[in-house]
């Protein structure tokens, strides 16, 4: 009579030890962690959200992780991308973080994209996974992550931060699962997504979405719980506040069977909202500002640390916030009589939004383009 196969076969010794509190675990145990051994997850982004993500994927026992960045490691990353050490800094992300996984879990097989995820190689990356882990920080990657998994008829896990608050949620899981252009159908104006380095971000607020996300994957795998199919979990951590919205699918969407070019998509859907503001080049104020500096007001509207750190001569501070809530508005008023306006931020995203601001107070002003970036480029 042959030998009866054992149920740990697939598991060296060492895994057993490692993996011993998810065997012992009802809703895991052995079958779940075989299914987890023999699955596969891309994490696309290795940043805030992508640290513990990864870091939590491997320690489960995930046996097929890939990962997709094109970044290195900079000091400011180390806040809150705890994946990487101040060894890291000016390595590659996915270098970085290929290191940190093989030394928390050796028995995880990790492949590596060093590139740009994009409607060229989307499909091909991603069709070698099951689930697809979004940890981007823009909307053009959202889409094209979106609409490959839909393509591919692959789960993707959502995560986005700002400030904070968090959002996660679970895309595309069966048939009528919603997915992000449900929630989001068309792309939010530009001058309303500061980047971490414009906005700033609560260091630990990626980690507790990120591990959010990291829970899901786990769950839909070894078939625990219910999913976040169809609601939207909202994460606020100045009141410690869970809530959750309901997501539906729109049944009347337009099917989605290609890719198309996203970031041309987004920023057609911007300008929309944004021809209505003019622009000038760096160059060009700074010749204005030369000639004639007494005739131009220039407002820049970061916030008192980013001024005090960097400043154009003769820009006045004047922070979004101020201009936002209304503050502001008398003194630049009474300050642009007689001047030509012009505004600008780090990138001149919260600076349109200013002077969208100060247009419905009959206050008229030009954009920098760029930003103080494109000055310090400039000079």
């Amino acid at each position: 009579m042959p030998a009866r196969k054992s149920k740990y076969v697939d598991f060296k010794p060492e895994e057993l030890k490692r993996y011993a509190r998810h065997l012992s675990l009802p809703g895991i145990g052995i079958e779940g962690q075989k299914k987890l051994k023999r699955s596969s997850v891309l994490c696309v982004g290795t940043g805030g959200l992508g640290s513990p993500v990864l870091l939590y994927l491997a320690a489960a026992g995930i046996g097929h992780i890939g990962i997709v960045d094109s970044d290195s490691v900079e000091d400011s990353n180390l806040q809150r991308q705890i994946i990487h050490g101040t060894s890291s800094i000016g390595k590659p992300k996915i270098e970085s973080a290929r290191l940190r996984i093989l030394e928390l879990n050796p028995f995880c097989k990790v492949d590596i994209y060093h590139t740009h995820l994009t409607t060229k190689n989307a499909l091909d990356i991603i069709k070698a996974y099951d689930i697809v882990c979004d940890c981007t920080d823009n909307f053009a990657s959202k889409y094209l992550i979106n609409d490959a998994c839909i393509i591919l008829n692959k789960p993707s896990i959502y995560g986005s931060i700002a400030f904070f608050e968090g959002h996660t949620t679970v895309f595309n899981l069966k048939n009528n699962s919603p997915n992000l252009r449900d929630l989001i159908p068309t792309p939010p104006p530009n001058e309303l997504l500061p980047t971490c380095e414009e906005g700033g971000v609560f260091g630990v607020l990626p980690g507790i979405i990120g591990v959010i996300q990291a829970t899901e994957v786990i769950k839909i795998i070894t078939g625990s719980g219910k999913p976040l199919d169809g609601r939207l979990l909202v994460f606020d951590a100045l009141k410690m506040e869970f809530k959750e919205l309901k997501l539906n699918k729109n049944v009347s969407q337009k099917a989605i069977n290609k890719l198309i070019d996203y970031q041309t998509f987004c920023e057609n859907k911007n300008n929309l909202n944004n021809n209505s503001i003019s622009s000038i080049s760096a160059k060009d104020l700074q010749s204005k500002l030369e000639k004639e500096p007494n005739k131009i007001l220039l407002l820049d509207v970061r916030t008192a640390s980013e001024f005090e750190m960097k400043s154009i001569k003769h820009a006045i501070l004047m922070p979004l916030q101020k201009i936002q809530n209304g503050e502001a508005i008398a003194s630049i008023k009474k300050m642009a009589y007689g001047k030509e306006l012009y505004a600008h931020c780090k990138s001149g995203k919260r600076s349109l939004q200013a002077l969208k601001i100060l247009k419905s107070h009959n206050i008229e002003g030009i954009n920098l383009t760029g930003g103080i970036e494109a000055w310090d480029n400039n000079l």
